[in-house]
């Protein structure tokens, strides 16, 4: 009766096999097969004349066994030969020399080798199990899933795939306002899969900088089709961020796109991240200019940059020091992370008593494309531009001799009393 009781338990471990859904079938047949030639091998001294089938899907298994038919005076092995009287009870009409084919019961071989191969089961579908959920979260680094709460503890969350499988949510990879309860959808990307020690952990995270790339992917379709590039992340989640963008079609706004139409895309993307602001600007190649646009909404008067130290000297006047370092410091990190400059901001003291005028606000006089040229070497005000040599600006801004001394008369007549004084 016992024996029994452990072949019906050792159909129910072929059943839990047959309901992994990680598990491909034919890894399925061959972990299963190769588990039980083990044991006959190592009963029998050799596997090679049985034939194990293995059927999932009723959750069963046969072992036939094959020998060949031998006088009854001349058996020398009984697991490679058969008497000729039993052989004829299997077929009647065998003969010696011929195959004989017959079941073998697994109840016959004995409590102790039916109870081993449950357990060998038991840890090959236990290590089946974690291979492939370690193979199939590998593909998923860095894409969001959604998964429920399950579990909520002082360092970390615990939660269920729609599978039943277990991920981790530790609480430094949460937004400081993260709350959740349990039976909650949480969205998160995949960030790490560990199995060291075969201890197998999926961890998740909601402030990696490639969880806020993959919401901007998710709600920008330009983003999405690759007509606009994030060049650039920068963040303290929770609290602020800042991204980079570039578009290669000039048609397309990058940071329009990003923003929607009265900031119906970028406003899903702030929710998601409790109310995180989110600065996006435009990117560009030109280090100085990519600094100040960094430091928006601060204008700046002038900088100095050090590429090979990736360094720069960034020169406001004092009413817009306050607004370059932002709240808590928080502009000045962020600019410092969005460009890879350690950025140290200084109070232009020269100017500061002084009247000065930026250049954007001489666009109806000036082209924008000689502005931004302007802005390129470090000219963000018109005392900036007037402080350099008309040769100066030639040679550093590439601009014709023309274009040089129409800015200067324009630029010239807004400081014409000061500069006869």
């Amino acid at each position: 009766m016992a024996k029994k009781e452990e072949v019906v338990s050792m159909i129910d471990t072929l059943a839990e096999f047959k309901e992994l859904k990680n598990i491909d079938k034919d890894t399925m047949i061959s972990v299963l097969e190769e588990s039980f030639r083990n044991v006959i091998t190592k009963m029998f001294g050799t596997d090679e004349n049985y034939d194990v089938i293995i059927n999932p899907e009723k959750g069963d298994f046969e072992i036939w066994r094959n020998r060949t038919a031998v006088e009854d005076d001349e058996l020398e092995d009984p697991n490679l030969q058969v008497k000729l009287t039993e052989a004829r009870m299997i077929d009647p009409g065998c003969e010696v020399g011929e195959e004989v084919t017959d079941e073998v019961h697994f109840v016959k071989f004995g409590r102790r080798t039916i109870l081993n191969l449950r357990q060998t089961l038991a840890s090959k579908i236990l290590e089946l199990q974690k291979d492939s959920l370690y193979a199939k979260y590998k593909e998923k680094i860095g894409t969001i899933i959604a998964a429920d709460v399950y579990q909520v503890w002082k360092k970390e969350i615990l939660l269920l795939d729609d599978e039943g499988n277990e991920l981790l949510l530790p609480k430094s990879e949460q937004i400081p306002t993260d709350f959740y309860r349990k039976g909650e959808t949480v969205r998160a990307i995949v960030q790490r899969v560990n199995n060291y020690n075969n201890n197998l952990k999926i961890i998740l995270s909601r402030t990696d900088k490639v969880f806020l790339q993959r919401l901007f992917e998710l709600e920008v379709p330009e983003i999405h089709d690759g007509l606009t590039t994030i060049k650039a992340i920068a963040r303290i989640p929770g609290e602020r961020a800042k991204v980079a963008v570039e578009s290669y079609d000039d048609r397309i706004d990058p940071v329009g796109a990003c923003v929607g139409m009265k900031g119906s895309r970028i406003h899903g993307i702030v929710r998601e991240l409790r109310n995180e602001n989110i600065d996006v600007i435009n990117y560009t190649s030109n280090v100085s200019l990519f600094i100040q646009r960094a430091l928006s909404p601060a204008k700046i008067s002038s900088i100095r940059v050090n590429e090979e130290e990736r360094k720069a000297e960034v020169y406001l006047r004092p009413e817009e020091v306050s607004l370059a370092i932002g709240k808590g410091s928080l502009n000045i990190k962020l600019a410092c992370m969005l460009t890879e400059y350690a950025i140290d901001v200084f109070r232009d003291i020269d100017g500061a008593d002084e009247e000065d005028i930026y250049l954007d606000e001489f666009t109806d006089e000036i082209d924008g494309w000689v502005i931004e040229a302007l802005k390129n070497i470090g000219c963000y005000t018109a005392k900036n531009v007037l402080a350099l040599s008309r040769e100066e600006i030639i040679e550093r801004a590439d601009l014709e001799e023309t274009t040089v001394d129409e800015v200067l008369g324009i630029l010239s007549a807004e400081f014409e009393d000061e500069i006869k004084e």
